[in-house]
């Protein structure tokens, strides 16, 4: 047993919650590519890579699409109310800081 359930139902609660994420993540991705443009975002993409720990999300059901929606809010709440527009976002998502 693993976090008192069975590994078939841990695997599967890890499969559903990998098969959310996707689903989460290509709304925010056409919704992202709907309000900037997909060649200014190919333009403008940095080279900025995940932390370890969005890596290791994989394994947790449901982390990676908590952390998505994480990003969603992060957008609406930090970017747009503040006037800021959704390629400065995208550029802040993208680049290393430095």
């Amino acid at each position: 047993m693993i976090i008192g359930m069975f590994e078939q139902d841990f695997i599967a609660y890890i499969i559903f919650g990998l098969i959310l994420n996707f689903v989460f993540s290509m709304m925010f991705g056409i919704y992202l590519s709907n309000n900037i443009g997909l060649n200014e975002m190919i333009r403008s993409k940095g080279d900025k890579e995940q932390p370890i720990l969005v890596k290791l999300s994989l394994l947790v059901p449901f982390a990676k699409m908590f952390i998505t929606l994480y990003r969603v809010s992060i957008l609406q709440i930090y970017f747009l109310n503040k006037g800021h527009t959704h390629k400065e976002f995208w550029v802040y998502m993208t680049h290393n800081e430095k």
